[in-house]
């Protein structure tokens, strides 16, 4: 094998993982009398907390880390207050040594009310007191912090709550049990490791590049072409719409020192680099480097396949272009969850030219049982919309908000049921929606926390910084063409080329003769208004190239590698397919309205209204890893580890969140060795096994035995199923 495929497949398989099994709903109602759930099934109180959270985040700083972490704790002071006045579930912080702090409680000091209805209202009041005490400390220096408070003061007197209730001495009540743990949960987040007094900078990070001013051509001052670069912007704009007059620097860096929700020391590895530590969990492995004076063999072909990718999908951004796809379910999704594999698999896995996948689609809608009809869209529409769609999330809620924002659709939608995952005996909306923001929350921490101890030590290059370096350096495809040099872009006729005398690039006197040319969106320069115009596609210097941003925003401030977007949406993806025991949005299929010249904001569009549609939530986190490449914020060597590591993060997250939650009758797991979850065992849920042998700890892919090590005895049992479909529900 190639000494470069061989850690090529390492990095890949690295971080693969399995998605936990799905089951379909049983029949009976367990855990909660009628009263109570009449009064919780439109819109339970931890819900509601939950929006204006949501709402508080769209008006703070855009860090997709900060706001996983808060949405987390908020989910676990509203898990624990339920909890505490429960004897099916057990609280996660209340009364435990939660990582290294210890949070003292007397469960015989807290009065249980005897009857149903009233123990409802003792949940609910501990849960508003518990995320009001957290949200008004966490979004106190937020930019919207007047507006976000209104919101908290405002829900508070709604639900009867007295916010002027700041004791502690939860015997007192549920009012105080909610301080309690909210006093508790603030000073642990002071301690976390977050950085949280300091407003979350980073202690010991440095980059090593010096800023890429975005106004010039090129980025010829780069030291390290496979680090990441700052971005000097005049004025950026962070995409909840705030204001930052300096350059940013790098966003949470140092988030692998974060204490994590359900990830431990057995999937984290300590790495030394410039005399500190980097801790990273579930490593992924070394991207594809740029390599001065070596670049022969894959290794190369794989970096610059990837970035000359993100180059040649900018050119579908036109709302020109008369290519027509049908994006309906029928068309897009049902991907196989193993992935590419190897250099040769990516590179047919994505379409480097045309764009997009090798999704299959769906044979049909199993709600319906009827196929899914056509949804033909310009692809320069549904690239734009895609790309603006998944940016940070509809209203800057951040990524792991959208899927707060998806999780909470979907329980809103007339078919959903809340049988946790799916089986045994449906539960009252307040328990299953605190265990579903617990796990959802945990899950989404977590993977935060991965994705970047990935950035933080890899630190990874972005792609406007690799295009523009490497189109100065020239191309790399004919040593005996104009401005060859092995570490260039590839040429591709139509796509990328070399600019010839008498080209409209050429400049005064052939300035620009010999240099690299793209067909590529043309850049916010070719923008008067965007509330009316659009860029579109046309040929530019490849040394002038942006993504499909804003010009105040650009890129966001971190490295690339892994994709947060690709790690939080397929982590959050996986949570929603087990906790709900189906991988289909209610009714098999997820719509999301698009109006004609109303829903872009970089630029005018789209031409048309249309509809994005998905199947299932997977289908719709693939959908959002592709929109990070068309964005232009990520290659594919981002993409993919980051899908893989988001499915890890999701089996240790729920395997954890479920140690909380009592047994419900009629729950149960089958089928245990359909690892890929296609209805048989077979060679991929080998190969995804063995991806994890000899290896221990919590949520391992190909621990069937369930203890803690993936082992001879796991691969015997899985080698007994081979070729056995898995039993009809």
């Amino acid at each position: 094998m190639n000494e470069w495929r061989v850690p090529f497949l390492i990095w890949i398989l690295g971080c693969t993982m399995l998605p936990s099994l799905a089951q379909k709903p049983g029949p009976t109602v367990y855990g909660t009398s009628e009263v109570a759930r009449a009064a919780a099934v439109e819109e339970t109180v931890v819900r509601r907390w939950n929006e204006v959270q949501l709402e508080a985040i769209r008006g703070d700083f855009a860090r997709p880390t900060v706001h996983a972490r808060n949405l987390f704790h908020a989910a676990v002071l509203a898990f624990d207050a339920f909890a505490a006045y429960d004897t099916l579930d057990t609280p996660l912080f209340l009364g435990e040594e939660w990582q290294g702090t210890q949070i003292p409680f007397d469960p015989a000091l807290l009065e249980v009310p005897e009857t149903d209805v009233a123990r409802a209202a003792a949940q609910e009041t501990a849960i508003s007191h518990a995320v009001y005490r957290l949200l008004s400390h966490r979004f106190a220096m937020s930019p919207g912090h007047e507006e976000s408070q209104l919101l908290f003061d405002g829900l508070m007197v709604e639900l009867g709550c007295d916010a002027a209730n700041v004791s502690l001495d939860y015997a007192n009540g549920p009012a105080e049990l909610g301080n309690y743990l909210a006093d508790h949960m603030i000073a642990f987040g002071l301690a976390d490791g977050a950085n949280e007094a300091a407003d979350y900078v980073n202690l010991v990070y440095e980059s090593v590049n010096p800023d890429l001013e975005l106004a010039a051509s090129g980025n010829d001052a780069l030291i390290d072409p496979n680090a990441w670069q700052p971005l000097a912007i005049p004025v950026f704009v962070d995409q909840s719409g705030n204001v930052l007059s300096e350059t940013p620097d790098f966003q949470g860096a140092e988030w692998g020192q974060v204490a994590p929700f359900a990830l431990g020391d057995s999937v984290r590895q300590d790495y030394e680099r410039d005399g500190h530590t980097w801790p990273v969990y579930l490593d992924c492995g070394t991207p594809p480097l740029f390599q001065e004076g070596a670049l022969v063999g894959e290794a190369a072909d794989a970096h610059a396949w990837g970035f000359a990718l993100v180059a040649l999908w900018s050119g579908h951004l036109d709302q020109e272009d008369t290519t027509q796809w049908d994006i309906s379910p029928g068309s897009v999704g049902n991907l196989s969850v193993t992935g590419p594999t190897t250099f040769e698999d990516m590179d047919t896995f994505y379409d480097w030219v045309d764009g997009g996948d090798v999704a299959p689609g769906h044979a049909e809608n199993p709600s319906t049982g009827a196929p899914y009809a056509a949804n033909p869209v310009l692809r320069g529409d549904y690239t734009r919309v895609l790309s603006e769609f998944w940016a940070d999330g509809p209203e800057s809620e951040t990524p792991p908000g959208h899927w707060f924002v998806l999780l909470n659709g979907a329980m809103a939608h007339p078919d959903f049921t809340t049988y946790w995952r799916g089986q045994g005996a449906m539960l009252d909306p307040l328990r299953y929606t605190v265990r579903a923001y617990l796990t959802l929350g945990g899950a989404l921490h977590d993977a935060a926390i991965a994705a970047w101890s990935h950035k933080g030590y890899y630190d990874y290059i972005r792609p406007v910084s690799a295009i523009r370096y490497m189109a100065g350096l020239g191309q790399r495809s004919d040593s005996t063409q104009a401005s060859y040099h092995p570490g260039g872009l590839p040429l591709v006729p139509g796509h990328i080329e070399l600019v010839g005398a008498g080209d409209a690039l050429a400049g005064s006197g052939g300035v620009h003769v010999g240099k690299i040319k793209v067909k590529a969106w043309r850049g916010p320069d070719a923008i008067i208004n965007p509330v009316w115009d659009e860029a579109g596609v046309g040929w530019i210097l490849a040394e002038n190239w942006w993504p499909y941003q804003r010009p105040s925003f650009v890129t966001p401030p971190f490295a690339g590698y892994v994709s947060g977007h690709s790690t939080f949406s397929r982590a959050a993806a996986e949570i929603l397919t087990a906790i709900t025991g189906d991988p289909f949005f209610p009714g098999g299929m997820g719509v999301f309205p698009v109006t004609q010249n109303q829903f872009l904001v970089f630029e005018d569009g789209p031409s048309m209204s249309f509809d994005l549609q998905w199947a299932t939530y997977r289908d719709a986190s693939d959908q959002c890893s592709l929109s990070r490449i068309w964005g232009g914020i990520h290659p594919p060597a981002d993409d993919f580890p980051g899908r893989q590591l988001g499915l890890q993060v999701a089996a240790i997250a729920l395997e954890r969140a479920e140690m909380q939650f009592g047994v419900v009758p009629g729950v149960t797991l089958e089928c245990p060795a359909d690892l890929s979850l296609d209805g048989i065992v077979g060679a991929a849920d080998v190969l995804m096994a063995l991806s994890s042998f000899g290896e221990s700890g919590p949520g391992l892919l190909g621990d069937l035995d369930m203890n803690g090590t993936v082992g001879v005895d796991d691969v015997l049992t899985l080698l007994a199923a081979y070729g056995n479909p898995c039993a009809a529900d």
